[in-house]
């Protein structure tokens, strides 16, 4: 047992590097520095140790400036608020200490504060009070009046402006996190430099409030240290009055100045940082990028000042040099300018540099390729620009359809037309087409060709007819109803169409996890009793695809979990899953094919055929599969198009409606020859929603 307790004894005992490294915490170190100051301001200290802590004051304030110079933006000193502060609070504590000094041993002489504020006070005064008081004064009056007050309105305004424009901002920010330019961390990122840039600027505002008030605080000093010293030395101390003036307003003088210089440079510190706002660079780069590289400017310069030179009375070495000197500058600035850019040849890299071959294997989900002569769709200044119309694409889609889609990637490819472009999903070839720059493409809504000059040609998307037209045959375009589409338009349509074509394929594996990962805290707990307890990630993504499949929204996840959820313990067929979700998604499938007038328009099955598919489903339990003669599938597809093509000349979009037994099998045929038309089954219908009988079959 004495063992056991001598050596728990030991084991708790911190060591003496335990002890150190617990004392150089900084914000230890921080805690031990405010009191510290906090001390200065109520027990005397000696002389020499006051030198050498008004020495750490000029040096910090150089430190604060150095700092503030050299970095490339404000949010990099974010620190500087509590750094002002606390040298602010130093200087304060260092004036209550030189008062405590220079009234208790003014009367020994100029030397009785110490050697630094004897020095200062000496050196600016040159003998002359009037000069040190003079000194003194210009130096509050720049720092309070000029660069504190600028540089605490500069603030003032950023922050306001700052604060505006925050929600534009997070509206940027998480258009490009949609449009897949930039991933989840780079938003956080973001989003946290645009929450610690307005802190910054309220910060900034309120942190100027501190040296206003520290120039009022050594006017005060200053003034009771020359009138309260005076009359200590002539009332107690017997100095005759002459001396007891000299004496104290040096030092008093010496003081202000010894405190006023560090407050001016960490002034100047602070104007530089927040006048920094939108530079980029140190201030000495940013400064020559946007002053010194003007050939035009520099030659003005250099003109102004010849003529300075030659005018009577003037110094003419300083304006002939600086003449000279901008004109020497402002010739080597527009002989670089007329150079063409030097072409950067690149060797080719060596074995061990080569780009892993692992990285080759890598396929792009979406990729767009344009011919060289479309390049200039990337950057339309007219505000139609390719990239801005595909994020609003995918903005649209994920609105329409529950899932993001991957990024789209868009490079040039020498081998296609000039103004052709080709639209790859996975790597494959999914569409292709040409559009004309500079030139719009007129449609006649009716279908009909277009009777304006122009190139005729198929539109890309729909193979309708369709003309590119000049520019200035737009307003007759309009006035005849054509539908007027620009370049960039015809290309984003044509994606579009696209991309819905292949959603199914575009919901991977990794797309599900995402979705899940993001479900709402009370849906998420469905997602994990349900996944893989009853059914594993690939059955979800299987009936979410076959879903996509036929055009319907898979954003309301939860709906779909739970009928998932219902059918799941009974069957393990993806088939009569999705039957099972469809019928719990009837509120939005009758909501998303609803007509003009509110109603659902429907073309029914007749019992004939309802029977007929019946009959010829073969096989048993949930391996059924469709029988049907080829002459009966014949008739059957005949009497469809038809039917629809009558519902779509009288403007109807009619879905048809089946009962849910054959309703996969008569979709398995439609989407052959007419995938745009939707099939339900009668327990996809909402009790609320309006039916409208367009036609029978």
């Amino acid at each position: 047992m004495a063992d056991t307790g001598s050596s728990y004894r030991f084991d708790t005992a911190p060591s003496a590097r335990d002890m150190w490294s617990w004392v150089a915490r900084g914000e230890v170190m921080l805690a031990v520095g405010v009191v510290g100051i906090v001390v200065l301001m109520i027990l005397p200290i000696p002389a020499f140790v006051l030198d050498g802590l008004l020495t750490v004051s000029i040096l910090m304030s150089v430190l604060i400036l150095m700092t503030s110079l050299l970095i490339k933006k404000p949010l990099e000193f974010t620190s500087f608020p509590t750094v002002l502060l606390v040298a602010t609070l130093f200087r304060l504590s260092l004036n209550i200490a030189t008062t405590r000094l220079i009234l208790t041993h003014g009367h020994e002489g100029a030397h009785g504060a110490g050697a630094v504020i004897e020095t200062f006070g000496k050196l600016m005064m040159g003998g002359n009070f009037a000069i040190g008081v003079i000194v003194f004064a210009i130096l509050v009056v720049v720092n309070f009046v000029v660069i504190t007050k600028g540089s605490g309105r500069i603030a003032e305004v950023a922050a306001r402006f700052t604060l505006d424009s925050m929600p534009g901002k997070q509206m940027a920010i998480d258009a490009d996190l949609s449009s897949g330019l930039i991933e989840q961390d780079e938003a956080k990122k973001r989003r946290k430099d645009l929450e610690q840039e307005s802190t910054f600027f309220g910060a900034m505002d309120g942190a100027s409030k501190f040296v206003r008030g520290d120039a009022v605080a050594g006017l005060v000093i200053l003034a009771i240290n020359v009138i309260g010293g005076i009359v200590i030395g002539v009332a107690q101390h017997k100095v005759p009055l002459g001396e007891a003036f000299s004496t104290y307003t040096i030092m008093s003088i010496g003081d202000g100045l010894v405190t006023q210089i560090p407050a001016l440079v960490i002034s100047i510190a602070a104007g530089f940082l927040v006048s920094k706002a939108g530079v980029e660079g140190a201030a000495d780069k940013a400064l020559v990028t946007q002053l010194a590289m003007n050939p035009i400017s520099l030659g003005m310069v250099s003109a102004v000042a010849g003529i300075l030179a030659v005018v009577p009375g003037m110094p003419i070495i300083p304006f002939a040099a600086l003449s000279i000197g901008a004109g020497v500058l402002a010739w080597k600035r527009s002989k670089t300018a007329s150079q063409p850019a030097p072409v950067e040849i690149v060797e080719a890299p060596a074995e061990a540099e080569d780009e892993p071959i692992a990285q080759t294997l890598a396929i792009d989900e979406i990729k767009i390729e344009l011919g060289y002569g479309l390049l200039p769709l990337i950057n339309d200044l007219e505000g139609r620009r390719l990239t801005d119309q595909i994020k609003a694409l995918r903005r649209t889609l994920a609105a329409d359809f529950g899932f993001v889609m991957p990024s789209v990637r868009i490079l040039d490819n020498m081998r296609l037309p000039s103004q052709g472009y080709c639209l790859r999903i996975k790597e494959m070839e999914a569409g292709q087409g040409e559009v004309r720059i500079g030139s719009l493409m007129a449609m006649d809504p009716r279908g009909g060709q277009v009777e304006l000059p122009g190139e005729h040609m198929k539109e890309p998307a729909f193979g309708l007819p369709a003309t590119w037209i000049e520019d200035s045959l737009r307003e007759e375009a309009t006035f005849r109803g054509y539908t007027i589409v620009d370049p960039a338009t015809v290309l984003t349509t044509h994606l579009t169409e696209i991309l819905k074509e292949n959603m199914p394929d575009l919901l991977t594996y990794a797309e599900v996890q995402k979705l899940i990962k993001d479900l709402p805290a009370e849906q998420k707990k469905l997602a994990d009793d349900l996944i893989p307890a009853t059914v594993s990630a690939t059955t979800l993504q299987r009936v979410l695809q076959a879903l996509l499949r036929e055009k319907v929204s898979i954003r309301d996840l939860g709906a779909i979990l739970e009928g998932i959820g219902e059918a799941a313990p009974h069957t393990a067929s993806i088939t009569l899953l999705v039957e099972q979700v469809r019928g719990r998604l009837a509120r939005q499938l009758c909501y998303s094919y609803r007509g003009d007038d509110g109603a659902l328009p429907i073309v029914t099955l007749s019992a004939e055929w309802e029977n007929a598919f019946s009959d010829a489903l073969v096989g048993s339990g949930e391996e059924k599969q469709l029988a049907l003669a080829p002459s009966r599938l014949q008739e059957f597809i005949r009497n469809v198009r038809e039917t629809f093509e009558r519902a779509s000349m009288a403007g109807d979009s009619p879905v048809l409606l089946t009962s849910p037994t054959i309703r996969p099998y008569v979709r398995s045929i439609i989407e052959r020859f007419r995938g745009q038309t939707p099939v339900m089954s009668q327990n996809e219908i909402h009790p609320r929603a309006r039916l409208k009988t367009v036609g029978a079959i």
